[in-house]
């Protein structure tokens, strides 16, 4: 029998930064709502694929549309691509005419610099308002993962097919994963077709679904949003969001030898809802697995307000770990002000015995005066202490980029950092990270 180490070892939570990713200014293309799609690595970046709505429906009249993050770890900072959209609508008439969205990416051939002979796939769904269809499934080719990216003069490759979930590759055939069908509350099981070119033709299983809700009553019960699929030491892991009411999802693990039949994991929920401060869901789960980690991005949604962002947890499967993941990020901090709590991620110490921070500050030539770091807890991750826990100085180097790290031992459940600029008249940089062990 094939090995899983997953199962074999079992999953520690830890709260990623979050929110990672926020829609943009009211004028933006994803303004209004965004919501995650696939994760990849290509040399030592990533890209964080996302569909987004804008709210100005003057100039964003219709539905998703895809874009794209980058960051050079997987935990960030997220940097949004500058020529976003990169995967618009079809023309009108055209099946994907309303929007485009779930894109899922593989990479075929080495990348040469010089050639550029690499080649990237992005399958993807889509569909047309006036259709009554939820979910056509189209492809596209580029030489980057930035595009630009040509749509198949075929697509649609497979029709009414739902939401996609991912693509794999594997021994020369493509198994793609899809949520169909779309029951009422954007929910459903997942499905599998296979076909032997990125094209096709796909041929739909027999036995679908193959993972369908949990039965009346498991926490899984309401069915799924999308979720990725992908294939990790002879075995196919789909980490994915359910609930027993739907939208209000937390996540699951499931895995399959053959792609066909998967298992559910006993130990399900592994990331628990309950988990990020003042969350109401997790959905459209994306995986990326670097072991001992497994980084899980998706759609964030809140309990105290409207709106989703994108969030990432992590999940470990070695019991001793060290992650670093930025918490803080100002590319200026004006003279004599401080960042203020909502600026920085909530790091969770549940599930860790040490913390270590460090601060990474560019001063300007002209600085007389340093910075000064606060850090604040709390019991819930969204009410904080009006005093500090801790507070640290970091040393006046003028024109100078100055690291410092202090390790500190707080006892509760949530922290985050204040930082504040002594200085009178110049701005500084400042980015601090937060290296959770155990």
């Amino acid at each position: 029998m094939q090995r899983n180490i997953f199962t074999e070892k079992g999953f520690i939570h830890i709260l990623g930064p979050n929110p990672a990713l926020i829609p943009g200014d009211e004028k933006a293309w994803d303004g209004y709502v965004i919501e995650s799609c696939d994760i990849f690595k290509d040399h030592h970046t990533y890209y964080w694929y996302y569909h987004a709505v804008g709210k100005d429906k003057d100039l964003w009249p219709e539905g998703y549309r895809i874009g794209v993050a980058t960051a050079p770890s997987p935990l960030g900072p997220w940097t949004k691509y500058e020529k976003n959209p990169i995967m618009d609508l079809g023309p009108r008439g055209s099946w994907e005419d309303g929007w485009v969205a779930c894109a899922c990416i593989l990479k075929e051939g080495a990348y040469n610099i010089e050639r550029g002979t690499a080649k990237y796939y992005m399958w993807y769904s889509g569909g047309s308002y006036k259709e009554g269809v939820v979910g056509n499934i189209g492809l596209a080719t580029a030489s980057n993962p930035l595009g630009p990216w040509k749509k198949y003069e075929g697509n649609p490759i497979i029709e009414d097919f739902g939401y996609l979930c991912g693509v794999v590759r594997l021994d020369g055939k493509f198994y793609m994963y899809t949520e169909h069908p779309i029951g009422v509350t954007d929910h459903g099981p997942f499905c599998l077709a296979t076909a032997d070119k990125p094209e096709g033709p796909w041929t739909r299983y027999e036995g679908n679904p193959v993972l369908p809700p949990g039965d009346w009553g498991a926490w899984d019960a309401s069915g799924f949003s999308e979720a990725k699929v992908l294939y990790h030491e002879g075995v196919f892991h789909c980490f994915y969001s359910g609930s027993r009411t739907p939208k209000l999802e937390s996540i699951g693990y499931a895995y399959s030898v053959d792609g066909h039949n998967f298992t559910k994991y006993s130990g399900n929920p592994v990331v628990p809802k309950e988990g990020t401060p003042d969350a109401s869901a997790y959905a459209e789960v994306q995986a990326l697995i670097e072991p001992p980690f497994v980084y899980l991005y998706h759609t964030l949604r809140y309990i105290s307000k409207k709106g989703e962002d994108l969030g990432i947890q992590v999940l470990s499967i070695n019991p001793h770990f060290s992650l670093a993941m930025p918490i803080l990020n100002l590319d200026s901090l004006a003279p004599s002000t401080a960042s203020g709590l909502a600026a920085c991620c909530p790091a969770s110490l549940e599930s860790v015995s040490n913390l270590v921070l460090t601060t990474k500050c560019t001063y300007d030539a002209d600085a007389k005066a340093g910075l000064r770091i606060h850090v604040r807890s709390s019991y819930d991750g969204t009410n904080y202490d009006n005093v500090d826990l801790y507070s640290f100085d970091i040393d006046l180097k003028a024109g100078q980029t100055i690291r410092k790290t202090v390790e500190l031992t707080p006892k509760a459940r949530f922290v985050k950092v204040i930082a504040e600029n002594l200085d009178n008249s110049c701005s500084a940089t400042v980015k601090i990270a937060a290296t959770l062990g155990r």
